[in-house]
């Protein structure tokens, strides 16, 4: 399988990889004219490259026409994660490229162990892992992770740009299946949903209620007891397969 990389320089049935990515397909994996790899525009838009020429911080390419990538779900996935501690966000943000999600929120809530701690510095990293994810499961956009919400209230406020929100309790709710057949996308094209899913102490009773007023829809995770690093996942591929994404 051709490598994959991202570049917006793409025009005129030309294209030129720039910084980190020039210089790991030149250096590491030793390019040669004439090789193909496919070339995203991060817009969910593919192109089969071969290259042309070798710059001292660039590779080009001549390009043939792109087409719809075919990694790209149906549905436009936000994951709200309440935040966890030690890697375990890491791995939400892996795991989750691979599944679809399209963007990450992660927020501190009631009961959240972590605390703010050098968050830019860490966002950076975050978004270097999505960027590595979505090359390696053959992304065609590029998933962002937000710098963390500071409370649950400010995740409340934000739950209105969204068609279907799932907010993800222990002491149940309406069924998955249902609320997904009932809900419709505003503008007629991807279903938007956000999925909430809590740190590792769940949670508060006021912090469901808040969800609830804000047009979440309250859903259970069966009967058992789900790690919050679990959770998001799972809930993100029953989405995937009851919107017929995991076909």
């Amino acid at each position: 399988m051709p490598h994959r990389y991202f570049t917006t320089e793409i025009s005129d049935g030309t294209a030129v990889l720039r910084g980190a990515d020039a210089h790991h397909l030149s250096r590491v994996m030793r390019g040669r004219l004439g090789d193909t790899v496919i070339l995203c525009d991060g817009s969910a838009v593919e192109y089969t490259a071969t290259i042309t020429g070798f710059g001292d911080e660039t590779v080009e390419f001549s390009v043939e026409p792109g087409c719809p990538s075919a990694a790209e779900p149906t549905v436009d996935v936000t994951l709200l994660v309440g935040y966890p501690k030690q890697d375990k966000l890491e791995q939400v943000i892996r795991h989750g490229v691979e599944l679809g999600c399209d963007h990450f929120i992660p927020f501190f809530s009631r009961y959240c162990v972590a605390a703010p701690k050098k968050e830019e510095q860490k966002n950076e990293r975050y978004n270097r892992i999505a960027f590595e994810a979505a090359k390696q499961c053959g992304r065609g956009i590029l998933p962002d992770v937000a710098l963390p919400l500071p409370n649950f209230g400010a995740v409340c406020r934000s739950l209105d740009q969204y068609d279907l929100v799932l907010f993800c309790y222990e002491c149940g709710g309406a069924p998955l299946r249902q609320l997904l057949a009932e809900a419709t996308p505003a503008d007629g094209e991807k279903l938007k949903i956000a999925i909430i899913t809590g740190a590792e102490g769940g949670f508060a009773a006021e912090e469901a209620e808040m969800a609830a007023k804000a047009g979440a829809k309250t859903v259970g995770l069966g009967p058992r007891i789900l790690r919050c690093e679990t959770a998001p996942l799972a809930v993100v591929s029953a989405v995937m397969t009851l919107t017929g994404n995991l076909e």
